[in-house]
């Protein structure tokens, strides 16, 4: 299979509807459903990853921490509220296990993010931009690839909401869900799919301190 190297919004347009139809749970506290996930996660050998953060509409304005972290398996979905919650013990371990492999886009910056919750050397980690030239594509953001890759259109209408809201609503959680999700499923597709370059640029990506 050869892939289109872009696509254009219209063409996007076109596409159905990205969804996740697996089970999505909120962890804000440290409690069974916490170590459930845990558990679930420490399991799966590959999974998605994302972040998302409450937008600042002010010019020259600190930017917010991270509210949300994402972390998807193919049937269940994970969405750990930071802001209360932390990065405990437990959820670093998973970010520095070598062996799970956690996939995203702009990993890098979302890495660094999570820095000011809890200092981890990160492991593990693969960067679907880094890696799609691999099969030809140009593009870099994830409703782009999702399009090119899985023929699906990832909505992005929740993006700029409050990610810090007491109360998240149905379309932000499943919007969270998705984008980690989506990762995972965009990576395993690649993996079954000949490549047209060397594959150098898919090894796991190990943040050093120095670069943190």
């Amino acid at each position: 299979m050869i892939y289109k190297s872009t696509i254009t919004p219209e063409e996007i347009e076109s596409l159905p509807v990205a969804e996740f139809n697996g089970e999505i749970k909120i962890i804000d506290n440290r409690d069974e459903s916490y170590h459930d996930a845990i558990s679930y996660l420490e399991n799966q050998k590959i999974i998605g990853f994302d972040t998302e953060t409450r937008p600042s509409f002010t010019a020259n304005t600190k930017r917010n921490t991270v509210a949300l972290l994402q972390l998807s398996g193919r049937e269940r979905a994970f969405i750990f509220r930071l802001h209360t919650l932390g990065v405990l013990p437990e959820l670093a371990g998973i970010l520095g296990a070598a062996k799970i492999i956690k996939v995203g886009a702009a990993v890098n910056d979302d890495i660094r993010s999570l820095q000011y919750h809890t200092k981890f050397i990160p492991k593990g980690f693969v960067d679907l931009q880094s890696i799609a030239v691999n099969w030809g594509i140009e593009e870099k953001s994830v409703r782009k690839l999702a399009a090119i890759i899985l023929g699906v259109k990832v909505s992005k209408s929740q993006q700029l909401s409050n990610w810090e809201s007491s109360d998240l609503s149905a379309a932000q959680i499943n919007y969270a869900a998705i984008d980690a999700w989506i990762c995972q499923k965009m990576y395993l597709k690649l993996l079954s799919t000949p490549r047209i370059k060397p594959i150098r640029s898919i090894s796991t990506i190990t943040i050093s301190q120095n670069n943190i």
